[in-house]
């Protein structure tokens, strides 16, 4: 017999003195599941291209406000630091941080040409808080059983690390709809 069936043997017999079959199967059972759910998670943890982010910013942008102020009107569904006064802009997070892949995606009237479009609202992370400009803008947030559309969550859950520095404002394209009125 050779040497790595005897340790499997003595291993197995081990095994079987600490625990029964039922046990055993259970947990076996558990890891095969919840191993098989993994990739069904919601959240890419691949890393994320800045360039994908990329929007038509420079055909809309207008005397509507400044990006460094919680009233501007890209900020309208923000919960965070403006990355315009962390060191990065509107679209372009600060030095030394990545962009996470999650997002959550908010409606806003830009009020230099009366359209509505989406933005869609990045975190930075890798770098610690930034704590400037602290904006918390709700418009149009839904509860936080959808969390997909819900503001309060830590969206640096796809980035290389957890740490959340800012968010970033980001027209993706003008929306189709108006906003429902309040």
């Amino acid at each position: 017999m050779s040497r790595l069936d005897r340790i499997f043997e003595r291993f197995s017999r081990h095994l079987a003195r600490r625990e029964g079959r039922r046990s055993f199967l259970a947990r076996t059972g558990t890891l095969l599941v919840a191993g098989g759910a993994a990739p069904l998670l919601p959240v890419a943890r691949g890393s994320a291209d800045p360039s994908r982010v990329a929007a038509p910013d420079e055909d809309i942008e207008g005397p509507e406000g400044d990006p460094e102020r919680c009233e501007y009107w890209r900020h309208c569904a923000i919960d965070g630091s403006a990355c315009a006064c962390c060191g990065g802009s509107p679209t372009q997070c600060p030095p030394g941080t990545e962009v996470s892949p999650v997002t959550w995606v908010g409606t806003c009237r830009n009020p230099a040409d009366g359209k509505d479009y989406l933005i869609s609202y990045n975190d930075c992370c890798g770098k610690t808080f930034c704590g400037r400009c602290m904006c918390n803008r709700n418009e149009g947030e839904r509860p936080e059983y959808h969390w997909y559309r819900n503001n309060d969550i830590n969206w640096c859950a796809g980035a290389r690390s957890q740490v959340y520095n800012c968010s970033l404002a980001v027209v993706i394209g003008q929306a189709s709809e108006g906003q429902p009125e309040k």
